[in-house]
């Protein structure tokens, strides 16, 4: 358990410290999306429309369900958020 926190902690700083959020769409979605948040993304998400949420800097995805069409956030396989930058504490 502690070695899968680490490692998310892990990838959280890699990803802020280096990645490069550029380009939206019209819609705010991003017209490219980084190849490491596509190398963590869990199963079942639509990695075709993501956006950085400008609150607290983390990926969502847009979920098209039976009702409505909403933005989740964008987790690992292990359920962990990716995020631009290591959540404040």
């Amino acid at each position: 358990m502690r070695k899968s926190v680490l490692a998310c902690g892990l990838v959280a700083m890699t990803l802020s410290g280096c990645m490069a959020v550029e380009g939206t769409s019209s819609a705010g979605l991003l017209t490219t999306v980084p190849e490491e948040v596509l190398a963590i993304a869990g199963p079942n998400q639509n990695l075709a429309a993501i956006r950085v949420n400008p609150v607290d800097g983390c990926f969502e995805y847009q979920h098209v369900g039976p009702v409505e069409t909403t933005f989740l956030p964008l987790r690992t396989a292990k359920g962990n958020p990716i995020c631009t930058k290591p959540a404040a504490t």
